[in-house]
């Protein structure tokens, strides 16, 4: 069996005092945060929702002449 030496065991609690005695000295340091967002996502939508629109509009120009036309092509 093996014998610890006593100047291990010092050692391992000099290593475990000066450990405990660091260790919350890192965890002190925080991260910045996050910067905001640019765009919150509701420009984006607001344009898809213009896109969208101008498209049902030349639609419906499109259409309806093909409705009000007196003589049946389709």
């Amino acid at each position: 069996m093996a014998v610890i030496r006593p100047l291990s065991v010092a050692m391992a609690v000099m290593l475990a005092i000066l450990l405990s005695i660091v260790s919350p000295c890192v965890e002190a340091q925080s991260f910045a945060p996050a910067p905001a967002p640019t765009s919150d996502g509701t420009s984006i939508d607001q344009g898809i929702a213009y896109a969208l629109m101008i498209v049902a509009l030349l639609l419906t120009y499109l259409i309806h002449p093909l409705d009000a036309f007196p003589y049946g092509l389709f």
